[in-house]
């Protein structure tokens, strides 16, 4: 079906929808209130408030603009002012939406008419068409013939009852007195999303950095939130997953970047999750991403460290060659406390790191992903390989010992390390060696700290562009 003639169609059908008049509409222009928490696990809470002036009698209510993907049992309207003067009989959950193919759709096994016109008189005829079938196209009985996709123009003789031009809860309700009063309805709804990421800047002597927090927002609920009072809640709340089917229809998504500003959250403790409050209404469009900034901090007091990490295996039996070009890894950390510069609460997402050239130009360095990290706790930021910082490992030296009860094996390895620096300046390496069972260095050329009961660290100095030997013999008992 060409594009106009959907459009002219679906104008057509919104013009003569006369479907609910008996119905009470409220539209999105009723709203005095709009709330919006969202989790972090495509779940929202939608705060809706109206005002409307109410017959005082038994009637259907249809509110317009609600969520396509509400979850209609969380759904609860009350009165707010005047209190407790309200009450609900029923409700039906219409996500059902209007557009040219539902018409097809609802219609198919029907007669309806086809608007045609001819090209060489533009004059237009109208003819009787049965819908035989929408599936993959458009098959349609037009007197003794079939066709299929025709070109033309659909007349139908109203809307079916359960199509909507938008989502629509109805509902059916009882008031005491007529008169005009302050409504708020509340719901869960899925398709509305968020995650934190940040952006830091490594200063050059990678001992400090700024980090900039963002909130990112995802709209696929099917409606828009405007001028909202929008909260995030950042930890794991428990859902259960027999209830998350209206979680699970999907709706196109069109990425946009808003509101980039600084624009600092507040934040609080809710139970045992955070709260953070953006302390300005934003309109969330249906179908979008949007940014909004969550904190902002300069100069924190960072960390490097360089690490080559073991493996436990090679304690157990004989082996030669353990690895040739070892690569330690890089790491930088930092508090997360106010003294440094931070103390909020920071949700969990990834951190992506920058630092900038000898021409002054920000260069990407790494990326790590964040749980979330309460105040006064460690961030650790794994960010790549070492280039110019290598090592190489082999097993020198193996052989069993008899230890007896209560060890059933015993045996001394000894391992040497060769760590290479290609830099023009001097650096500091971590050796780290996970040893498992009862085990005991017996010798060793650098002095070792015992860090966790399976876990030996070395600390090492590497000279500009020179090299340093690790050896060590650690007895291995279980």
């Amino acid at each position: 079906m060409p594009k106009n003639t959907a459009l002219l169609l679906l104008a057509t059908l919104l013009v003569s929808n006369n479907l609910q008049a008996d119905e009470m509409i409220s539209d999105i222009d009723d709203q005095t209130g709009l709330a919006v928490t969202i989790y972090n696990e495509d779940l929202a809470l939608i705060r809706d408030q109206r005002s409307i002036n109410l017959p005082g009698n038994t009637l259907d209510l249809a509110l317009r603009g609600v969520s396509a993907r509400m979850r209609p049992e969380t759904a609860l309207l009350r009165s707010i002012n005047p209190p407790g003067d309200l009450q609900v009989l029923e409700q039906n959950f219409n996500f059902d939406l209007l557009t040219p193919r539902k018409m097809l759709e609802k219609y198919t096994g029907k007669t309806v008419e086809l608007v045609r016109m001819n090209p060489a008189t533009g004059k237009e005829t109208r003819e009787a068409a049965a819908i035989l079938s929408t599936n993959e196209g458009v098959v349609v009985k037009i007197g003794d013939q079939v066709e299929t996709n025709p070109e033309g123009r659909w007349i139908f003789p109203r809307i079916p009852e359960n199509l909507r031009d938008r989502p629509t809860l109805v509902t059916r309700l009882s008031t005491r007195q007529a008169g005009k009063r302050e409504l708020e309805l509340t719901y869960m709804s899925g398709g509305l999303a968020w995650k934190a990421d940040y952006v830091v800047n490594l200063n050059q002597g990678d001992n400090a950095l700024d980090l900039a927090g963002w909130v990112t927002l995802t709209n696929q609920s099917g409606t828009t939130y405007p001028n909202t009072h929008l909260q995030l809640v950042a930890g794991d709340v428990h859902q259960v997953q027999e209830n998350m089917r209206y979680l699970k229809r999907k709706a196109p998504m069109t990425a946009m970047m808003e509101d980039m500003a600084p624009a600092p959250m507040a934040e609080e403790s809710l139970f045992e999750y955070h709260l953070y409050t953006l302390n300005r209404p934003t309109t969330i469009a249906d179908n979008q991403t949007k940014q909004v900034a969550l904190l902002n901090a300069s100069d924190i007091p960072a960390t490097k460290e360089l690490i080559f990490e073991g493996q436990d295996y090679y304690y157990r039996s004989r082996y030669n060659t353990l690895g040739q070009k070892l690569k330690a890894t890089a790491y930088v950390s930092f508090e997360n406390r106010e003294e440094k510069g931070l103390g909020m609460p920071l949700p969990k997402g990834i951190v992506r790191v920058y630092k900038q050239d000898s021409a002054g130009h920000v260069q990407f360095v790494g990326e790590d992903r964040i749980d979330h990290t309460p105040r006064n706790e460690q961030v650790r930021l794994k960010l790549g390989e070492t280039f110019d910082v290598t090592a190489s490992k082999k097993q020198i030296n193996y052989k069993k010992v008899n230890y007896g009860h209560p060890y059933n094996y015993a045996a001394e390895s000894t391992l040497r390390l060769e760590l290479k620096n290609a830099k023009n300046k001097a650096v500091t390496v971590k050796v780290r060696e996970p040893i498992p069972g009862d085990w005991k260095i017996e010798r060793e050329s650098h002095r070792h700290r015992k860090v966790a009961a399976g876990l030996a660290e070395w600390e090492i100095n590497i000279p500009a562009e020179g090299k340093v030997t690790l050896e060590y013999q650690v007895l291995v008992r279980y």
